[in-house]
């Protein structure tokens, strides 16, 4: 993939995807990234910066919840393995 995706279906995949998985559910951001790419890694593995971004951007919007280690982050300084979950579900 060249050039930014746009993060349009990636959030729309996103909101969807932890819809479906109901509340105080987890979301596992290659879930999203392969929604949107595909099950091979050359289609989802590249999208896997923009889903982060996506998510920071969403959780700043207060619609979804970053979770590293079970607890929200701080979606400015955060680094590792994270879930995602919708607000007031909890981890």
């Amino acid at each position: 993939m060249t050039g930014r995706p746009d993060p349009e279906p990636i959030e729309r995949a996103m909101l969807e995807l932890l819809a479906q998985k109901g509340a105080g559910r987890n979301l596992d951001p290659t879930e999203v990234a392969r929604a949107v790419g595909g099950s091979h890694p050359d289609g989802w593995g590249p999208l896997m910066p923009h889903v982060r971004h996506a998510a920071i951007r969403l959780m700043k919007e207060g619609r979804i919840v970053i979770l590293r280690k079970g607890r929200p982050v701080d979606p400015d300084d955060f680094r590792g393995i994270y879930k995602l979950t919708l607000p007031g579900t909890g981890g």
